[in-house]
């Protein structure tokens, strides 16, 4: 049973430095309203909850719910000034994307030919000695012996002895039997591929000829040779495999992501660091069908032009792949606030109201993404300080607190720093302190600025977690009403779900009519 135990405890220590450091990347701050400035710091979370009634609410909970809802924000120009808050606009621009790959050169299949012959025999003299060699269409290769060919040729002269003997014989078919059989064997001697030039030459000297040239069909290198001295071949043996090298291809290895950008025709550059400073230009002449699974790479290839054979079959090369994407409406990367399930762009519709805007987006361009729907032409958004207004709009949405602005309230603000100074100090303590998971009892005195305590207000304090989609766990938020105890103190009790850091909202109203907001955090101890 101890074993069990420490095992246990061992699984849940190590759950909760996951979680910890999970949570350091999801770091949220807030934003302190008029009475408080600023403050941001980093958002932990207590151990993780109980796997197994976490997969019970996520089998039932849906990703968007796990998202907490954003609500517009009001801001006043020393807000936004303070917290660095940028205004961008949503444009149209000419996109020429640029996807930068590695790739090496290779043979290009449709300029390769392969030397055989169509009959069997016996390499006598061999011309074309060694692998890479150049040689030239045209240009004898080697000599062959046949004793099939020989006895075709020998044939071929019979007939045509029996063809001119036999022309004026008045037997029927006679004259046409010869003159068919010469035929026959001249078709023959033209299948097995041999040249007219020795065709012609065997008419006119009679002679046979016993050491056939075997000529090259094309110019290219040798890049396999297998015809040596006294070989005996048949026609199913590949004696040389010749490559123009004049024109290659460029198996790029593009990543999966980026494949999508590029089509039939689009132009790269290839740089080879043998030649520095020297670029040569290619196009995309095919999207293979076929991915990697080790590297998720999948091969574009580029046909290239190679006067000089200065790229080598093997060579490493690098590619630099343009894509024209056409005139797309744009918006800048640092505009868009990724929260794990969805992409927000806060909407400036002036006088420091923000709006949160889910979008829709394209792919990356350089500092840009394009904008497939959610925004439109010459809309200003904000370009900084979006996690800062993210975490406001989530505080807000959970504590239920926003109510919208009345035009030009965030103008007025600005032009009357003055009346946005607090006028009621909110001092919060708990008991025990620090809090811990549980029941917890919630201090709040309130200082009016003539210093004397504040009576008869609502007082409501707000307690909010953000949601942790990649570790399923949903927001959490609890509201505890507070009663006045005695004139400016207020108490109340309240239980916190889980340990870990909480935003914490004090609101104030007097009347109806909210006096006084605090926001801070406090750091609950205890698991969940």
């Amino acid at each position: 049973m101890n074993k069990t135990i420490l095992r246990t405890s061992l699984f849940w220590l190590a759950l909760f430095a996951v979680v910890a450091a999970v949570c350091v990347y999801r770091t949220r701050s807030i934003i302190h309203l008029a009475s408080v400035p600023a403050v941001v710091q980093p958002i932990a979370s207590g151990p993780m909850p109980d796997l197994n009634q976490d997969t019970r609410k996520d089998a039932s909970m849906s990703a968007a719910q796990m998202e907490t809802p954003l609500v517009p924000v009001q801001l006043t120009q020393e807000q936004m000034n303070s917290i660095g808050v940028k205004i961008g606009t949503v444009e149209y621009k000419q996109l020429s994307d640029e996807i930068r790959a590695t790739g090496t050169v290779d043979v290009d299949e449709r300029l390769q030919s392969f030397v055989q012959v169509r009959f069997s025999g016996y390499i006598r003299k061999v011309f074309a000695d060694a692998t890479y060699q150049y040689v030239r269409k045209g240009e004898p290769v080697f000599t062959i012996y046949s004793p099939e060919l020989v006895a075709t040729q020998e044939e071929y002269l019979l007939a045509r002895r029996n063809q001119t003997a036999l022309s004026e014989s008045l037997v029927d078919g006679v004259a046409s039997g010869a003159s068919s059989l010469a035929t026959a064997a001249q078709q023959r001697l033209r299948q097995w591929d041999i040249p007219n030039s020795e065709i012609v030459k065997l008419e006119e000297t009679g002679k046979v000829v016993t050491e056939l040239s075997i000529n090259s069909p094309a110019s290219g290198y040798i890049m396999e040779r297998m015809a040596l001295p006294n070989m005996y071949v048949e026609p199913a043996t590949k004696l040389y495999t010749l490559a123009d090298l004049s024109h290659v291809w460029v198996n790029a290895q593009v990543f999966q992501n980026d494949v999508g950008r590029l089509k039939r025709g689009d132009s790269s550059s290839i740089t080879v660091d043998a030649y520095p400073g020297r670029t040569f230009q290619g196009r995309v002449e095919e999207i293979l069908p076929q991915i990697d699974l080790t590297t998720r790479t999948i091969k574009v290839r580029l046909a290239v032009n190679n006067p000089s054979v200065t790229l080598k079959p093997g060579m490493f090369v690098n590619v630099d792949l343009k894509s024209a994407l056409g005139r797309q409406l744009v918006v800048p990367t640092s505009a868009v606030f990724q929260t794990g399930l969805r992409q927000v762009v806060f909407i400036d519709h002036g006088n420091g109201s923000l709006e949160p805007k889910d979008v829709s987006l394209g792919a990356r361009v350089g500092d840009d993404f394009v904008v497939l729907k959610g925004l439109a032409d010459h809309q200003q958004i904000v370009t900084s300080a979006n996690f800062l207004l993210d975490s406001e709009s989530q505080l807000q949405a959970a504590a239920g607190s926003y109510t919208p602005p009345a035009p030009g309230a965030g103008q007025q603000a600005s032009a009357n720093p003055a009346q946005q100074q607090p006028t009621v100090a909110i001092d919060f303590t708990t008991d025990p302190n620090p809090a811990h998971t549980g029941s917890n009892t919630f201090h709040v005195k309130l200082t009016g600025a003539n210093g004397q305590p504040v009576a008869g207000a609502q007082v409501a304090v707000t307690f909010f977690m953000a949601a942790m989609p990649a570790m399923g766990m949903g927001a959490i938020n609890t509201t505890t009403q507070l009663r006045q105890k005695s004139p400016g103190i207020y108490d109340g009790t309240g239980a916190l779900e889980s340990g870990g850091t909480w935003q914490v909202k004090v609101t104030v109203k007097q009347n109806g009519q909210t006096t006084a907001i605090k926001q801070l955090q406090i750091n609950a101890e205890g698991g969940k």
